[in-house]
């Protein structure tokens, strides 16, 4: 039942859309961005004036499956979303292009393992499919843009003594998977390092995951780690606060541009 349920969704999200997008850029002029991973991509930093100041060449792709004007929270996996990294990444990517509009894809859900994001997979936690929710929602926005990249947090979930040793290959797997998916065998992928507070100590597997991540861009193409070092929590030892989300999106969008930048 799932697979024809998730298609009468998609089918319906894109008659919504093509409803709604008669003012979007030609296609390669819209970059689209995929933010995917667990709670700390999802954001859970406070909301400030700031972050519901929209770009006027940012839109995000809402619940409905409409392009709207970013603004924070750009996700709703859960009631507790909030800041997150991906509008001050697309705000630093559209000062960085000019005639260029960045659309955000919010795919994020808060809690999820790795493994929650494979065909078919359910998470328990949100009542949802990761894989299977945030998949139609790319198609459909690829029918009005262009993927650019894909940015990824996800690790919190996966820092135990089970899931820690088989972290890196299925990290491997999901990005080979995606970009099969969307067909972007080269689309430059983006994950970022879990938060390093002091008052929250790394046990051996939170290390183990770490170095997944680390390691990655030595043994995958076109990816990019980003460093966490410095920012802070929101005061639960485990979510970033708004002003580090703000910071970590600079900071993948240097990343980003590491990668994409002409060699000299």
């Amino acid at each position: 039942m799932l697979r024809p349920l998730v298609f009468l969704c998609a089918l319906l999200l894109s008659h919504l859309a093509v409803a709604q997008n008669t003012a979007l850029p030609a296609k390669e002029k819209f970059h689209l961005f995929l933010l995917v991973g667990q709670s700390n991509m999802a954001g859970r930093g406070a909301v400030e004036e700031q972050d519901r100041t929209p770009h006027p060449r940012v839109l995000m792709l809402n619940k409905t499956g409409a392009w709207v004007p970013a603004i924070d929270p750009l996700h709703f996996d859960k009631a507790a979303a909030g800041v997150g990294l991906g509008k001050t990444f697309a705000t630093f990517y559209a000062e960085a292009h000019p005639g260029i509009t960045v659309g955000l894809i919010p795919c994020a859900v808060g809690g999820s393992p790795i493994d929650s994001w494979k065909p078919g997979a359910f998470y328990a936690g949100t009542k949802s499919h990761p894989w299977d929710d945030a998949m139609p929602r790319a198609q459909l926005a690829l029918k009005s843009g262009t993927l650019t990249g894909i940015l990824w947090h996800q690790g919190e979930s996966d820092s135990n003594e089970k899931l820690a040793p088989g972290h890196e290959a299925k990290l491997h797997d999901l990005i080979a998977r995606m970009r099969q998916e969307l067909g972007a065998p080269e689309v430059p992928f983006i994950v970022g390092q879990m938060g390093k507070f002091a008052e929250a100590p790394w046990n051996d597997a939170r290390v183990q995951v770490d170095k997944a991540h680390q390691d990655l861009p030595k043994k995958v193409k076109r990816t990019a780690y980003v460093s966490a070092e410095g920012l802070k929590h929101r005061g639960d030892k485990l979510h970033f606060d708004s002003a580090s989300c703000r910071e970590f999106g600079k900071r993948y969008f240097e990343a980003f541009q590491s990668l994409v930048k002409p060699a000299k």
